[in-house]
């Protein structure tokens, strides 16, 4: 006899498993909101605050930022080895 049941569990698996994980889910997905907050408080992009930082940071290294001293004025200038500098 259960040969014949394990047979049938086997051949059915998916049409019992799909609906009751489909329950829980929404059993849990209700629950989650129920309990959860939603209130989400604003904040800056990624990309915002780090500008943000690096300038920061740039007005502490640099006296003015219209300078621009920190930008390279050509591509050779960018990886100069410590030796290589002209400063």
């Amino acid at each position: 006899m259960w040969p014949i049941i394990m047979n049938a569990v086997r051949g059915y698996a998916p049409y019992l498993v799909l609906p009751i994980a489909a329950g829980v889910g929404f059993i849990g997905y209700n629950f989650e909101t129920l309990v959860s907050d939603r209130y989400t408080p604003y904040r800056d992009s990624v990309v915002e605050r780090r500008e943000e930082r690096r300038l920061e940071e740039v007005g502490e290294q640099t006296e003015s930022i219209k300078e621009h001293k920190f930008v390279p004025k050509t591509i050779f200038e960018k990886n100069v080895s410590p030796g290589l500098r002209k400063d």
